[in-house]
């Protein structure tokens, strides 16, 4: 079968790869859409913390099922969600409910071969029925449940004045569920292009251009007291250390994205707030299973987030040219026919 597979850092291949065959535990599934993310581009680009080359990418994935166990709950023919993050079931994380931290978390694409490929064997806890969901929509669901997960993190209420910066693909899933939550969301980012989206599409409820203004616009926008929470989005070091000046008092942030390097914070600004700071990791099945609900009843404006598409053939030369031509691009899709 036909894999996508990131050989070292800048080099990307189409290559014939052994026929997937269904391990015990799981189901086979032939992969129909692979949405290619934050983490596609770092793998490239040899930023990312958690990866051994060479690596078959790919982990925002909806598909059709091929094979099935015949005790298990799914069938050939199902459409399917898939949660990339394949779980230990023993651990300490897992044992608190938290899979989603696993501490021998094996995430597709990442830690183990994606499915940026034809045909993928994965645990069958790890696919969800995708009703009535179109495989677009489908492969949308992992990275809006990050943005779900965290705004469930940071345990917003109606009311709240939240602050997203970065207005890339998790940025939006954070201010959308964020808005869904009762939230007054407001999203923050570099490219005006980028913000004239988020409020055309109705993701946020203002917007505010990262510069150096930013502190005034802050100011204005809250009448001096800061955001009840905010959440870095940006997987960009400074950016998460100029965060906590954008906190109120008593306030909440939430490190949303990951970087490979040690990241600084002042700590007088960090007591005086009484700051409450939080990673977020990935997602869980509830989060999954809450974004599906939204899309279903036409909350999330998938169709809008969806602006580039690729075959397998021809994503080794569109990733390479996405990762620095980001004019109009929010979401690209991987189609597999």
């Amino acid at each position: 079968m036909r894999a996508v597979v990131c050989r070292r850092p800048g080099e990307l291949a189409l290559e014939e790869r052994p026929e997937a065959r269904r391990g015990a535990g799981e189901a086979l599934i032939a992969v129909r859409r692979v949405g290619i993310c934050g983490t596609d581009y770092h793998i490239f680009e040899g930023a990312h913390p958690y990866l051994h080359y060479p690596r078959v990418i790919g982990h925002e994935l909806s598909g059709e099922v091929l094979e099935a166990s015949p005790d298990g709950a799914l069938s050939p023919g199902q459409h399917v969600v898939v949660n990339p993050y394949v779980s230990c079931g023993t651990c300490i994380a897992c044992r608190k409910g938290k899979p989603n931290c696993c501490v021998r978390i094996a995430v597709l694409g990442v830690h183990r071969d994606g499915g940026m490929c034809e045909r993928i064997s994965v645990p069958e806890r790890n696919l969800y029925p995708a009703g009535s969901l179109t495989f677009d929509e489908a492969a949308s669901v992992e990275f809006l449940s990050i943005g779900a997960h965290a705004v469930g993190r940071a345990g917003v209420k109606p009311g709240d004045r939240a602050l997203v910066i970065g207005a890339g693909p998790i940025g939006l899933g954070v201010a959308l569920f964020a808005g869904l939550g009762g939230c007054v969301a407001t999203v923050m980012d570099r490219d005006k292009g980028r913000l004239d989206f988020v409020m055309q599409a109705g993701i946020a409820a203002q917007s505010i251009v990262a510069d150096d203004a930013t502190k005034e616009r802050v100011d204005e926008a809250t009448n001096g007291e800061g955001f009840d929470v905010v959440f870095d989005a940006t997987g960009n070091r400074s950016s998460m250390e100029a965060a906590v000046q954008h906190v109120a008092h008593g306030g909440a942030l939430v490190l949303v994205s990951v970087v490979n390097e040690s990241v600084a914070f002042s700590d007088p600004e960090l007591h005086k707030r009484e700051l409450t700071m939080l990673g977020s990791r990935n997602a869980l099945r509830e989060d999954f299973e809450r974004v599906m609900a939204a899309i279903e009843r036409k909350r999330a404006p998938v169709h809008r987030l969806l602006t580039h598409r690729a075959s397998l053939a021809d994503v080794t030369s569109a990733l390479p040219r996405w990762t620095t031509e980001k004019q109009g691009l929010i979401k690209a899709l991987v189609v597999i026919e």
